[in-house]
């Protein structure tokens, strides 16, 4: 059994691949329903899978600053979204 650290940056990082996971479900709920939400996990997970790839080292960086990517657009599309639905409803109502 290898205990070198070659051995340990074989494996990828668990959280890298959540945070994927959580992006392409986050981009599918924007597409789908219209829902963020998982952008917000997305981008908890990435951050803290790249804080473990750094720390411990092992794969997954490109899995967790993907994510990371999708993460920060879903979440700002959403809230840009957001914002102009309340202003334009707003401005109707007064109308």
């Amino acid at each position: 059994m290898e205990t070198s650290a070659a051995a340990r940056t074989d494996k990828v990082d668990a959280l890298a691949v959540v945070s994927l996971v959580c992006a392409v479900v986050a981009v599918a709920g924007l597409i789908v329903m219209g829902m963020a939400v998982l952008a917000v996990f997305a981008v908890g997970a990435g951050h803290a899978a790249l804080h473990q790839i750094e720390k411990r080292g092992g794969r997954g960086r490109l899995a967790a600053m993907t994510a990371l990517g999708f993460g920060y657009a879903v979440g700002i599309f959403g809230l840009a979204t957001s914002i102009w639905l309340v202003f334009f409803s707003a401005v109707a109502t007064r109308s």
